[in-house]
């Protein structure tokens, strides 16, 4: 089940040319393209005449046109020109989904059209802000779902086993972070304080530390697949009281998970280099170490999805540092129910 009534990213607004570019979203084949005057436009990916995807056709100064029969659709989803045939059928169209161009990416909405609120989409404003955050973004394609990728990012007790040469560091200085959790209405915000402890390798690398740090990692997840991270370290004993405005170490990340089918999922994630802002090398360096993390993100979710996959997951207990994560699956559920009676209704 998929919350469809909801925003999510389809693609970095730079992935999306005058060249059809095919997606599966929420398991719906998705068309992204711009049109000759650079406007971006998402249809189902699947042409009303014969049933051809869309996406082996290409762009034309009238829109994209069918590589099968050459019917061509605008953006709005409508058939504009039928070759040697001068009326249209009112019929002949293609299913539009809304899609807004922000803060660099291209948000889809997969839902009830009339739902779709752009007020809505989630902010990051940083993208846009090169001077003082300058930052690097990809998208992997991962082979398990997205929400257990979202629970790898709600629970970061991991990050000790997993990313020991990168990110992680001590397994115990996770495992006894002193967490500051807020509930929002959709979803949750909460604050990592690892105050004294030994710097893991990447930020060694970026900053040359040499003793104990103050940590500080600053999540907000919000629903369906947004997670806005803030990450800081400075000496140890920066901290003591709070978060100053200016660390020796500090960036940002954005994650964006995105439903591909039951079982494969669309990672979206940007680094944001706020140490070094004028130094391109340490943004590229930033985003190369996070990149070699979330490698490792990866291997381990796709064999758990494969191994949940073949055994279930009924027998799998929780622990202590599950919460934030099960009021994350809690949030989801509450607006998958919501989602029901408006699905219903179609």
């Amino acid at each position: 089940m998929f919350i469809r009534n909801a925003w999510y990213v389809a693609a970095w607004a730079d992935e999306v040319s005058d060249t059809p570019l095919a997606r599966r979203i929420l398991n719906e084949p998705v068309v992204l393209f711009r049109d000759r005057a650079g406007k971006a436009a998402a249809l189902l990916d699947m042409c009303c005449h014969r049933g051809a995807p869309l996406s082996i056709g290409k762009v034309t100064d009238l829109g994209i046109e069918c590589g099968y029969h050459g019917l061509t659709f605008d953006g709005s989803g409508a058939c504009v020109r039928i070759p040697g045939q001068d009326r249209i059928p009112e019929r002949a169209r293609v299913r539009r989904f809304p899609l807004m161009e922000q803060d660099g990416f291209l948000w889809i909405w997969m839902g009830e059209t009339d739902r779709a609120d752009p007020s809505a989409i989630v902010r990051y404003p940083w993208h846009n802000d090169t001077a003082h955050w300058p930052h690097k973004h990809t998208m992997y394609h991962i082979q398990a779902a997205a929400m257990l990728m979202v629970d790898n990012l709600m629970d970061l007790t991991h990050l000790g086993y997993v990313h020991g040469s990168t990110i992680g560091g001590n397994p115990m200085t996770h495992v006894e972070a002193r967490m500051d959790t807020v509930r929002t209405p959709n979803g949750l915000k909460f604050d990592r304080w690892m105050l004294n402890s030994l710097p893991p390798p990447t930020y060694v690398r970026a900053c040359g530390f040499e003793g104990r740090i103050d940590r500080l990692q600053r999540f907000e997840f919000i629903a369906p697949g947004s997670i806005l991270q803030l990450s800081a370290a400075d000496e140890a004993g920066t901290y003591a009281d709070g978060l100053p405005e200016t660390s020796k170490l500090q960036f940002r990340l954005y994650h964006g998970l995105t439903p591909e089918t039951e079982t494969s999922c669309f990672y979206f994630w940007s680094t944001a280099n706020g140490f070094r802002p004028n130094d391109p090398a340490a943004t590229e360096q930033l985003f190369n170490e996070i990149a070699g993390a979330f490698k490792e993100d990866l291997t381990v979710v796709e064999v758990q999805q494969a191994r949940i996959a073949e055994c279930g997951q009924d027998a799998l207990v929780d622990i202590v540092t599950d919460a934030a994560r099960l009021h994350m699956r809690r949030t989801v559920d509450r607006l998958l129910a919501d989602d029901r009676p408006a699905l219903a209704a179609e």
